[in-house]
């Protein structure tokens, strides 16, 4: 490369990792918990004890009318299953469009109705870590900030992998240039853990950065194609009096007998418009559980209304989110995950270990073009 492109690729790697390198490290520090949130969950939150394969379901408005007692006031907004640990939850607000962290959630056994103790989901150790990881308690706009950051940091691995490409035609792989000096030590650790984590670390910032968009985008999927099903009923109120959820259920069942419910959104939260529940089904394997379908069911006849098709951003979405955080392998995925982000955590702090040592933007281009057509070399 010439002096002047090796100049500009520096600076872009220099000014990238130096603007997002505070915030890549609370990411990577709040994430590495979160990585195992399901398996904490499951530490913390009650699940039925060796359920009978065969033990029957409670009827949902059963469990719907047991889990509003719980709160007195409130108003059902979401129905959600845990198949493996064989209970139901049950949002409730005060109003359809209670926002979550205002929610309260009952959680029932799924045959029996059992009330169980259990934590909110809005509260607690691992909700101030995720909301911290997400938005740093900004909502959208700490979001897209940090969706932001993760978009530099993968300008930053790109630009790095620039300027140690040439270097590394002229060296053996994970070559450290030890005896010579501190610094060139921290140099070369810093590319060698920087390559090895390359493509997860490009995969997660990337991901990341998509999961900041997510409300944006489940907004103009509600618009566009939730809308064309609401603009039917423009001009009616929202119904008080609401069909069986449970036969609203079953008709989505029988829709789609392949999948299995996820969750059940009421009318006004968002999910399924004013006038309809929204009954998310999903797959049984790893991968197609992560993409919903949705089954509209008027909520006053009870009578299926649609099937819409999710748009594929929502389902670049959908599958970016697990990707994320290594949910697809299970625990040995998760456990790779973690490692990998320690990993990143050493390329960080050796980075900015770098940043505190470094000298004149010419020196260190001097070294780069030396290292270039030496092979590192003195």
């Amino acid at each position: 490369m010439q002096r002047s492109t090796i100049k500009a690729w520096f600076l872009v790697h220099k000014w990238t990792s130096l603007v997002c390198t505070l915030f890549l490290l609370l990411l990577c520090v709040t994430g590495l918990p979160l990585v195992f949130g399901e398996e904490i969950a499951h530490l913390s939150e009650p699940h039925v004890d060796n359920p009978q394969p065969q033990a029957a379901h409670r009827n949902l408005d059963e469990q719907v009318s047991t889990a509003v007692a719980q709160y007195p006031g409130n108003v059902p907004l979401f129905v959600g299953w845990d198949w493996e640990g064989h209970t139901v939850y049950v949002n409730t607000g005060t109003e359809p469009a209670t926002p979550p962290p205002q929610m309260k959630t009952a959680l029932l056994d799924a045959s029996s109705g059992e009330v169980l103790p259990a934590p909110q989901f809005n509260e607690g150790v691992m909700y101030f870590l995720y909301r911290l990881h997400t938005d740093l308690f900004l909502g959208l706009p700490g979001m897209l900030f940090m969706g932001a950051m993760g978009l530099l940091f993968a300008v930053a691995i790109i630009s790095g992998l620039v300027l140690y490409g040439p270097f590394m035609r002229r060296q053996r792989f994970g070559t450290l240039r030890t005896g010579r000096s501190r610094r060139l030590a921290w140099l070369d650790l810093h590319n060698v853990i920087g390559v090895v984590t390359l493509g997860w670390a490009l995969v997660v910032g990337i991901t990341g950065a998509i999961n900041t968009i997510a409300k944006p985008l489940e907004t103009a999927w509600q618009s566009q194609q939730l809308g064309e099903f609401a603009a039917r009923y423009a001009g009616q109120p929202r119904p008080t009096t609401l069909a069986s959820l449970q036969a609203a259920v079953d008709t989505a069942r029988a829709a789609e007998p392949g999948m299995r419910p996820a969750f059940v959104s009421f009318p006004g939260t968002g999910y399924s418009g004013d006038h309809h529940y929204g009954v998310f089904m999903q797959g049984n394997t790893s991968l197609t559980e992560r993409l919903y379908r949705p089954v509209l069911i008027d909520a006053t006849s009870g009578e299926l209304t649609a099937r819409p098709q999710l748009p594929t951003y929502m389902s670049v979405l959908l599958l970016s989110q697990p990707l994320h955080f290594g949910d697809y392998g299970k625990l040995p995925l998760k456990i790779l995950w973690a490692l990998l982000d320690l990993l990143t955590i050493a390329v960080l702090v050796s980075g900015l270990y770098l940043w505190f040592k470094r000298g004149s933007t010419e020196a260190r281009v001097t070294e780069i073009e030396r290292a270039e057509k030496t092979g590192g070399a003195a």
